[in-house]
C-alpha cells in the first residue's frame, strides 16, 4: 500500500494562460513563512515577484525562495502595493495588525495564522477535503480572508469522511498530540533549551507554556502561559466541522502537548458498523477505503510506519490501520502528519483556486 509521496504541480492554466503574480509572505521568517515560500516554488506558483515581510528580529535576514535569494523587509503600506496575493504566517497579532493594509491594496488574503477566522466574510478551507466532498469551490468576489484550516482538523476530516466507505461509523474518538512548532520558533527554543537544561541541572525556561514539555507529556498548560489545551481543541473541532460538513461524524478529541519539534500525532478510536451488518469491521478493507490521495497506508510488514520523523517533509498523511484487541467493532488508526508542511500545501492551493478572481494576462 506504500507509495513514494509526492506533491502534485500546480495546474498548468495560469502560466500558459500568461498569467503572473505578485506575492508577499508576511511573517516570512516564521517557520511557516518559510514552508510556504518552499511551497510556491515547489508547486511552480506563477509568481514574478515575492516579497518577504515580517515586523519582529528577523527583518534584514536573507531567505531564499527558488532560486532567487531575498531580505525579508519591514511590514509597510507601501509593500502590498500591486501585491495580488498575500499569505500571513506569522503571530494572530501580526495577522490581525496588517491584514487590512493588504485587502485595501487590492490583494487577496490567505490567512494560516488563525486569526482572521472572525472576519466578515471569511471562508475556513481545506482543499484537500473539498476534493474529497467533491465540493466545488466558488470564487467570492468580495475581499474577505481565506483561513486555512488547522492541520489536525484536516487529518481528521479526510480520514473520517473515508472511514465511511467502510461502514458507519457510531463512534469516534481522538488524542492529538501537538509538537511544539505549532508556536512557532519561540516554541522550538523553549523544548531545546529546556532539554539542555535539564540535562545540565539547570533551571528551566518556561516563557512559551509555562511547564516542562521536555520529556514530558502534558495535558494543561501552566497558568502564566498565554495557550490553552482546551482553545486548540475547540478550534481543531470548529474547523472540522466547517470543511467537513454537519453531516460527518462528529469525535471527541483531547489534546496533549508531547515534546516533540515537529509533526502532528493522532491516536483514533473507531466502532464502525459494516454495511452488511457484520459485527466485526475487517482491517484490510477498512485500510483500502482510507488509502488514496494524500493518505498513504502502512502494512504491518512495512519498516518504516507512522511517526514524527518519518512524516518530517512529507506532503502526505502516514498512517497505520490495527483491530481492537477487546472490540470486533473497533478499529485504531494511527497517524502522522507534517504540520507545516500540509498547512502550506493548503495555503498553496487555496491561492491557486483563486487566480480566477484576478485580472488576466499581466503582473498587476
Amino acid at each position: 500500500m506504500n507509495a513514494q509521496p509526492k506533491v502534485p504541480p500546480a495546474p498548468p492554466s495560469a502560466a500558459t494562460r500568461g498569467q503572473l503574480f505578485r506575492v508577499a509572505i508576511v511573517g516570512a521568517g516564521t517557520l511557516r513563512g518559510k514552508e510556504v515560500g518552499e511551497m510556491l516554488n515547489e508547486r511552480n506558483f506563477p509568481a514574478v515577484d515575492i516579497r518577504l515581510l515580517d515586523d519582529d528580529e528577523s527583518i534584514g535576514q536573507l531567505e531564499a525562495t527558488g532560486d532567487e535569494i531575498n531580505f525579508i523587509q519591514s511590514v509597510r503600506s507601501e509593500q502590498f502595493t500591486h501585491v495580488d496575493f498575500t499569505f500571513f504566517t506569522a503571530d494572530a497579532e501580526c495577522a490581525r495588525k496588517n491584514w487590512k493594509r493588504a485587502r485595501d491594496a487590492g490583494s487577496t488574503i490567505v490567512d494560516i495564522s488563525g486569526a482572521l477566522e472572525s472576519e466578515a466574510g471569511a471562508q475556513v478551507r481545506a482543499p484537500w477535503v473539498e476534493r474529497e466532498r467533491g465540493q466545488i469551490w466558488h470564487p467570492d468576489l468580495q475581499p474577505a480572508p481565506t483561513v486555512v484550516a488547522d492541520p489536525a482538523a484536516v487529518v481528521l476530516a479526510l480520514l473520517l469522511l473515508r472511514a465511511r466507505r467502510a461502514g458507519t461509523i457510531k463512534n469516534a474518538v481522538a488524542t492529538l498530540f501537538e509538537p511544539v512548532s505549532e508556536q512557532g520558533q519561540k516554541g522550538m527554543d523553549e523544548l531545546h533549551q529546556q532539554t539542555v537544561n535539564l540535562l545540565s541541572f539547570q533551571p528551566l525556561p518556561k516563557d512559551v507554556f509555562d511547564v516542562q514539555v521536555a520529556f514530558n507529556l502534558v495535558a494543561r498548560y501552566g497558568q502564566k502561559s498565554r495557550l490553552s489545551t482546551d482553545s486548540l481543541e475547540e478550534r481543531v473541532l470548529r474547523h472540522y466541522r466547517k470543511i467537513a460538513g454537519h453531516q460527518a461524524s462528529q469525535p471527541a478529541l483531547m489534546t496533549l502537548q508531547a515534546p516533540v519539534f515537529h509533526g502532528h500525532a493522532l491516536a483514533i478510536y473507531l466502532e464502525i458498523e459494516h454495511r452488511s451488518g457484520q459485527e466485526d469491521i475487517d482491517p484490510e478493507e477498512l485500510s483500502q477505503a482510507l488509502a488514496g490521495d494524500h493518505v498513504i497506508v502502512a502494512d504491518a510488514s512495512d519498516e518504516t510506519q507512522p511517526n514524527n520523523v518519518n512524516t518530517a517533509g512529507q506532503p502526505n498523511i502516514l498512517l497505520a490501520v490495527k483491530r481492537d484487541a477487546a472490540r470486533g467493532s473497533g478499529v485504531w488508526l494511527w497517524a502522522a502528519a507534517d504540520n507545516l508542511r500540509i498547512a502550506a500545501i493548503a495555503a498553496v492551493e487555496c491561492a491557486e483556486s483563486m487566480i480566477a478572481t484576478r485580472p488576466l494576462g499581466k503582473v498587476q
